[in-house]
Order: structure tokens, then C-alpha cells, then sequence
């Protein structure tokens, strides 16, 4: 029934999922919601400052996904799965920048899963802390995937195997990481 379709979406704490529209001066309050609908490659989701609970899935969606700062603009897994998934091919123009990915809690990939041989985003500009995984990728969980990561902040996190980061099968591109106490 949302007669809004973009390009351009908006998320703010106060928004409402249930009337927003997604639009400017309509927002809604998840950036899941948005990220249901930004369904045409190249649309894009803008994230205002705050803390946003819950657990984002791109769903094959190529599209970027930005925060406004990620010391301010948080993504709150609830230690109910992973915090950001990729795993249905979405390619380098799929991007997530400027958040602070905490409280994530799965078997594999507490803050971000990403799986599989055309599964290749760009996450910029993060900081990924405070996530727990049972076996492997407390922080990031990377199996036959090709990320572009770039200035991220990698802390805090807790696996069986590979507190920070988990891969196996990769490759990409990967600068300015920082790694500690995981």
C-alpha cells in the first residue's frame, strides 16, 4: 500500500514502520523495512543517529546502506542472530557504511555473515564489537565471499574460532582494519 518508491529512503528512530512511507518526511523506524523495499539496484537507505534494534538481512538487495556516523548511528542485534547478513549474491555495489554493528549472537557470525562465491559488498566506515558466535566469526563470519572492507574497527568479540574474524574460501579487498581483544 506504500504509494512512495524512492530512489531515496529514510530511517529515524521515530519514524513508523506501520504509516512511514520511507520517504523524507515520512520515515520509518527499521532499516529492515526500508531495505524490504529499496528493491531497485542503486536505491539507497540513509540511517539517522540512534540505536536501531535489530537484525538486517540485504536479501540479495544491491544497494547502499549508510549511517550517519558510526560512533552514533548503532545496529543492535539484541543477541537474537546476527547483526548484518549477506549471503544471496549481492555484488559490490551492495555497500554498509557508517555504523556500529554491537550485540549480535549466532552459531557463525555474530556481527555480520557473509557467504558465498558472488557475495561481494563493501562495508565501509564500521565498527564491530561486542558480538558473540558459539563456533566461528564472533565479529565477522566470511566463507567463499569477496567483501571490499575498508576502515573498520574490529573489538570485543567472542568465538570458539576466530573472535575477530572467521573465512575460509575468500577473497577481496581489505585496509585500515583494526583487530583487538577478541
Amino acid at each position: 500500500l506504500n504509494s512512495y518508491n524512492g530512489p531515496n529512503w529514510y530511517i529515524e528512530t521515530d519514524g513508523n514502520d506501520t504509516t512511514g512511507t520511507g520517504a523524507s518526511d515520512s520515515p520509518f523506524a527499521s532499516i529492515q523495512s526500508a531495505v524490504n523495499f529499496a528493491t531497485t539496484d542503486a536505491d539507497s537507505v540513509t540511517v539517522s543517529a540512534g540505536t536501531y534494534v535489530e537484525n538486517i538481512n540485504f536479501r540479495g538487495r544491491n544497494i547502499k546502506v549508510a549511517g550517519a556516523d558510526r560512533e552514533t548511528t548503532i545496529i543492535d542485534g539484541d543477541s537474537n542472530g546476527t547483526v548484518v547478513t549477506f549471503e544471496s549474491g549481492e555484488d559490490s555495489t551492495a555497500v554498509l557504511s557508517g555504523f556500529n554493528l554491537t550485540n549480535g549472537s549466532n552459531y557463525s557470525g555474530g556481527g555480520l555473515f557473509l557467504q558465498g562465491p558472488n557475495t561481494r559488498p563493501k562495508l565501509i566506515d564500521l565498527i564491530i564489537e561486542n558480538n558473540f558466535a558459539s563456533n566461528e566469526g564472533g565479529g565477522i563470519y566470511l566463507w567463499y565471499a569477496t567483501p571490499i572492507i575498508s576502515n573498520v574497527i574490529i573489538r570485543n568479540n567472542f568465538a570458539n574460532q576466530g573472535g575477530g574474524i572467521f573465512g575460509g574460501h575468500l577473497d577481496g579487498s581489505f585496509s585500515n582494519i583494526e583487530i583487538s581483544n577478541n
